[in-house]
């Protein structure tokens, strides 16, 4: 018996999330019957399946892990030929007998952030809340009152323009549920003038709560979960596969816009 990890990559688009729930289609639950379909998943009871992060609806994932107990090395391909086109499994590596994908090194996550041509955001100024956002804070304000442990480390939250797309990318060891969006949500409102730099240390306070409505799911994107000592052996033509699935959504979102925009089109021409 060998113990093996395989990083995940998804479109969480038409997903219920990445948790099993019964009759809705997740991510975990189209992963897990592929594996044990395949037969590299023979008694889940005695698998010591381990994952590194639930995804909330409607979130993607190049990254995610998953780990447990098989008695071969997988052929990820012929695992990837049982899931459906948007999930593949991307790489994998074998593991410590002890190791649990859920205690990760490190997360990084995306949050692709796309401003209107009329739109003028203060880049500065959301830097510099980004800023206070990092090193170890309560971030109760940045999830559920009802967290038992809401102190979290973020090492870093970076945001990068691309014309009118601004990639902010958070990296820390873990997340509490929603607080990635409600921190982006902070910093959007921030970028906007709708809050000052200066608010984020109050929300950061919790003895001062906060209502902090997050920001859509489906923007914000799981990019890697890290391990030391734990190199992936990716797969060329999985990846290529994916990539594939994804230029076909991205064409039919275009097809959309297109739609869309001639709608408007005809509106004002009236």
């Amino acid at each position: 018996m060998i113990r093996v990890a395989l990083k995940i990559a998804y479109l969480g688009t038409d997903f219920y999330g990445f948790q099993r729930q019964p009759n809705l289609r997740t991510v975990e639950g189209e992963l897990l019957s592929a594996l044990e379909e395949s037969g590299v998943i023979k008694n889940f009871g005695q698998s010591n399946y381990s994952l590194a992060g639930r995804t909330d609806r409607g979130v993607h994932a190049l990254g995610n892990v998953v780990s447990f107990n098989t008695e071969n090395d997988p052929i990820i391909n012929q695992i990837n030929d049982l899931l459906p086109q948007d999930i593949r499994i991307l790489g994998s590596s074998r593991v410590p007998p002890g190791f649990k994908a859920r205690y990760a090194y490190k997360r990084h996550y995306r949050y692709v952030l796309c401003r209107e041509v009329k739109d003028a955001w203060a880049v500065g100024k959301m830097q510099e809340a980004a800023h206070l956002m990092e090193g170890t804070h309560n971030y109760g304000n940045f999830s559920r009152r009802s967290e038992r442990n809401p102190l979290r480390t973020v090492d870093s939250v970076q945001i990068t323009p691309h014309g009118q797309v601004y990639l902010v990318d958070v990296v820390g060891e873990g997340f509490l549920w929603n607080m990635v969006r409600k921190m982006v949500a902070v910093l959007l409102s921030v970028g906007k003038g709708e809050l000052e730099v200066e608010d984020v240390q109050r929300f950061l306070d919790p003895s001062q709560p906060a209502a902090i409505t997050p920001l859509a799911p489906e923007s914000l994107i799981l990019m890697d979960v890290s391990y030391p000592g734990v190199d992936f052996k990716e797969d060329n033509y999985a990846r290529f596969r994916f990539i594939q699935t994804l230029n076909k959504e991205c064409f039919n979102h275009q097809k959309m816009v297109a739609a869309t925009k001639e709608m408007i089109l005809t509106l004002d021409r009236k």
